[in-house]
């Protein structure tokens, strides 16, 4: 992919790597309900986690 975009190196010049670390998600043996609910919470999840004050 790198070698496809070459020209990103110039568009983020002074960074390390325009890529990173990517990870795996299997959803077998997981039906589309179960699947919708984990998508809601994670949204429900992130709103509580942008609320958070420190202090």
């Amino acid at each position: 992919m790198e070698k496809k975009f070459e020209f990103l190196k110039e568009v983020y010049w002074g960074t390390e790597s325009v890529w990173s670390g990517g990870y795996f998600v299997s959803t077998v043996g997981v039906n589309e309900k179960i699947i919708r609910q984990y998508i809601e919470k994670q949204g429900q999840e992130d709103a509580g986690q942008a609320k958070l004050a420190l202090g």
